[in-house]
């Protein structure tokens, strides 16, 4: 990974914080079993993380193979805050 962040012109802190963020996601997605407010949080913050990923590989004009699972990825955590605010309440079950 160090390689990819140094093609992408980060610093080894900004690789470190994204690392941080990437793990306190994923975990906050985890007590959204019991807490429906982290899985906001959580989803909202992998978001834009992943926003800021797609934008990156956008700047450094990578092709749309090595661009669409950041893309990808920051749909489907949108989906997830929107799940979790409970806008798409009468679309899915989550509660």
């Amino acid at each position: 990974m160090v390689p990819e962040f140094e093609r992408y012109g980060l610093t080894p802190a900004q690789r470190q914080l994204t690392g941080i963020l990437q793990l306190l996601g994923s975990v906050g997605l985890l007590f959204a079993w019991f807490q429906p407010t982290f899985g906001l949080i959580a989803a909202s913050g992998l978001a834009v993380l992943m926003l800021l990923g797609f934008l990156t590989r956008l700047k450094i004009r990578d092709g749309f193979v090595q661009s669409f699972p950041s893309f990808f990825f920051m749909l489907l955590n949108a989906f997830l805050a929107l799940a979790y605010a409970g806008v798409l309440e009468p679309y899915v079950g989550i509660e």
